[in-house]
């Protein structure tokens, strides 16, 4: 089950002749041109003038392109992206040689001759287009077609396209534009060769595009229709593409000149990446996140943050909060009234029900977070047991008051020393006796997301003795520490697990041992409030936006900017900005939060980059617990004791993978990457 989640009512309609598409399209797949996907699709007996014979087949045709888009929530082995284990959020001691391509990344073994999962993102996004291209253009030769189903087409094939070039642009740079563009198969190489575009080319393509779509696209579907692209699904893709334009990387400035400042087109010396700071383009994308915002369905708000009311096993709010005036208002203007640990981990583990979450702009249901929650398990009870978050990521969580650790109050204090005396118990989860001083009085995020030494793991669904309603510990002389496990690389090196996407019924071990279906949100309203946030704050002056034949004036205002971020603080249970804060404290605690609120979500890896912050946080040596030591020692910060730590490389040329080598070796004018192929 791929992108668009090709349900049931679709697969109906994906009659043999589309599994023999399939068939044929794989058959193919490494042609020598690969980019331009020249795809012998169709045997002598059937060609490609049948499928536009009839609707229907043209629907299977499209839904043949939707099913090469990867699964989004495949983000740790044999993944589509670089994602969480190619920043400063995840670590683990497997062996490269499973595919975890992140590791791979950074550890420099991924290369423009190596590109192991990567190289086929690149050359399966050209196949898209190509079946795109040929959709659009031959679109008015089914005799049976009807206006609504026209346009529905369009919409989606559309919406496709541009979400395949934007696949392209975020993880190899600016792309090569084909417009409408279909090359004949017989073409010489001479033909298919073309420079790529600069990126403020492909940006406005792509938004383009996503507004065109977003014309055709339905406000709803169907819950046996959920995966399927939105207007909300469009213009959420745009406000995030707006924002990566408009960040310092991207938008002139120190980090634009010292990452591409050199880097030119060779065929006509155009910068690939523009060398002028225009303020603009902040304003574009606030107005693009607003536009997210301000979608409404039967009068109501189209999306908002996923919210369960609070109930008896909901902690009281912590006492003294004075930062925050609206703090202990009803929720939405403040965060009483529900609860931050459900309403926050229900949206991943399963909990909610995913097709009717009104947070997700755009999402999916995905196998692959299913299945690779056994990353986490205790290997003693079926699972991997090493799937980490590094010391970096655990500090980054506040108090549950919202102070940071290193300035925790009286109430709720911070400490390194000691253990908590009793049994904790609240919204569902247990905080042990005897857990280290320094996981108490943690903000309901932390709990709901990190897995840590004497950690309570429930796994109710197994009904085998030992195998639920278990402490796990991490201690060296433990059963699932370094010195118990039975693969020595199956341990959380860091002392620490990703337990965020666990369910307390998930099980791996045992009798009857099950695990929920999971959701991965590709686009959550959470990001739509900071990125409209975050757009705002770096505003100096007024800007006349026109968005759906309405001009809006933007401008940084700070009463807007706290009603945003608070939201998302609100629902942590946390306090948020008092609204006199400066634009430079403002980009601080949205960088922060950013961090906190979508981690292993494959937002990390693009925001230090997008911020030119990419070498400072990833030239931080990763540390964790000493996982070497017993609980006496065990609590301890520490590099932890693998060579891959000092292997890890910082480096420009890792702001994007390297263009495959075949394709520049038969492209002379397709230029590689900055710092690849030198």
């Amino acid at each position: 089950m791929k992108l668009l989640n090709l349900y049931d009512k679709k697969k109906k309609q994906i009659t043999s002749f589309f599994l023999l598409l399939i068939f044929l399209s794989l058959a193919n797949m490494y042609s020598c041109k690969d980019f331009l996907s020249i795809d012998n699709y169709f045997s002598d007996e059937l060609k490609l003038d049948s499928v536009f014979a009839q609707t229907r087949y043209v629907k299977a045709y499209m839904w043949g392109a939707a099913d090469m888009f990867p699964d989004e929530g495949n983000l740790l082995q044999d993944q589509h992206t670089p994602g969480p284990l190619a920043t400063d959020e995840a670590f683990t001691s497997f062996l490269t040689l499973h595919n975890y391509n992140g590791m791979r990344f950074v550890l420099g073994e991924i290369t423009e001759g190596s590109m192991h999962s990567f190289g086929s993102v690149w050359s399966n996004m050209y196949r898209v287009i190509r079946k795109c291209n040929t959709i659009l253009a031959r679109i008015d030769e089914p005799v049976d077609m009807t206006t609504t189903e026209r346009f529905e087409i369009i919409g989606y094939t559309r919406f496709m396209r541009a979400y395949a070039y934007y696949n392209i642009l975020v993880d190899f740079g600016p792309p090569i534009l084909l417009g409408d563009e279909i090359l004949e198969s017989n073409a010489t190489l001479a033909d298919y060769d073309r420079p790529r575009s600069t990126y403020d080319e492909a940006v406005e393509y792509i938004c383009s595009e996503l507004e065109t779509a977003a014309e055709y696209l339905p406000l709803t579907v169907s819950l046996m229709e959920f995966g399927l692209p939105t207007k909300g699904a469009a213009y959420g893709l745009l406000a995030r593409l707006r924002l990566i334009h408009a960040s310092p990387l991207y938008n002139g400035g120190d980090a634009a000149r010292t990452y591409f400042g050199n880097w030119k087109r060779s065929t006509d010396g155009a910068q690939y990446v523009s060398q002028t700071y225009d303020e603009k383009r902040w304003a574009l994308a606030a107005a693009a996140a607003k536009r997210v915002m301000d979608l409404q369905s039967a009068g109501a708000p189209m999306y908002k943050l996923h919210t369960v009311q609070a109930d008896s096993d909901t902690p009281k709010l912590p006492e003294g909060v004075t930062s925050d005036p609206d703090y202990y208002k009803d929720w939405p203007d403040g965060a009483a009234g529900i609860d931050p640990f459900r309403s926050y981990s229900e949206m991943f583990n399963g909990e909610a029900v995913i097709p009717v979450n009104p947070e997700y702009v755009w999402g999916r249901r995905s196998n692959a977070i299913r299945e690779n929650t056994r990353m986490s398990f205790p290997q003693r009870l079926d699972g991997w047991n090493g799937m980490s978050v590094p010391q970096k990521v655990v500090d980054a969580y506040a108090m549950v008051d919202g102070r940071p650790i290193s300035s925790s109050s009286q109430g709720y204090p911070y400490s390194e020393a000691g253990f908590s005396n009793g049994v904790k118990t609240f919204s569902g989860y247990r905080l042990n006796a005897g857990v280290s001083n320094m996981y108490v009085n943690r903000e309901a995020r932390f709990y709901a997301s990190v897995g840590f030494s004497e950690c309570y793991w429930p796994m109710t669904s197994s009904t085998s003795s030992g195998y639920y309603n278990q402490t796990i510990t991490y201690y060296y002389d433990s059963p699932n520490g370094k010195g118990g496990v039975t693969s020595a690389q199956d341990h959380p090196i860091t002392g620490y697990v990703i337990k965020k996407f666990i369910h307390p019924t998930d099980a791996w071990g045992g009798t009857n041992n099950r695990r929920m279906d999971k959701g991965f949100p590709i686009i959550r309203y959470a990001e739509i409030l900071l990125s409209y946030a975050e757009a705002l704050n770096n505003l100096t002056s007024s800007h006349s936006i026109e968005v759906n034949g309405q001009t809006q004036v933007l401008e940084r205002n700070m009463d807007e900017i706290k009603k945003a971020f608070n939201q998302v603080r609100h629902r942590a249970g946390l306090p948020g900005l008092t609204g006199t804060e400066d634009a430079k404290t403002v980009q601080q605690l949205i960088q922060q939060e950013r961090f906190v609120e979508f981690l292993f979500e494959n937002r990390r890896y693009y925001d230090v980059r997008r911020w030119g912050i990419y070498e400072e946080v990833e030239s931080e040596p990763i540390k964790g617990m000493n996982v070497e030591g017993t609980k006496e020692v065990f609590y301890i910060r520490v590099i932890p004791n693998t060579s891959r730590i000092g292997a890890r490389i910082v480096n420009k040329r890792l702001n994007w993978l390297p263009i495959p080598l075949n394709e520049v070796r038969l492209l002379p004018s397709l230029d590689q990457n900055p710092g690849w192929g030198e």
